[in-house]
């Protein structure tokens, strides 16, 4: 599973958990709308500085965003 597709899975799940939508979050976050409904789609990668805003107004760690799902197995990176 692409660290991207990880993201746009648990970004999806945290809003979805906290009753947001994408444009609350988004307006929370300082990003577009648009730009929230591509990171969810995985279509775009975040820049450290948005994951961060995202996980303040999600209040989670930043970490939380770009944990793989329980059960899933990561490649080894040699």
């Amino acid at each position: 599973m692409d660290l991207r597709d990880v993201f746009a899975a648990n970004l999806r799940r945290l809003r979805n958990a906290k009753g947001l939508s994408q444009e609350e979050l988004a307006h929370q976050a300082s990003v577009s709308r648009s730009y929230m409904s591509q990171l969810e789609k995985g279509e775009f990668y975040a820049s450290l500085n948005v994951i961060g805003r995202l996980a303040d107004a999600l209040k989670v760690e930043p970490a939380d965003l770009l944990k793989m799902p329980s059960g899933h197995k990561s490649k080894s990176r040699n």
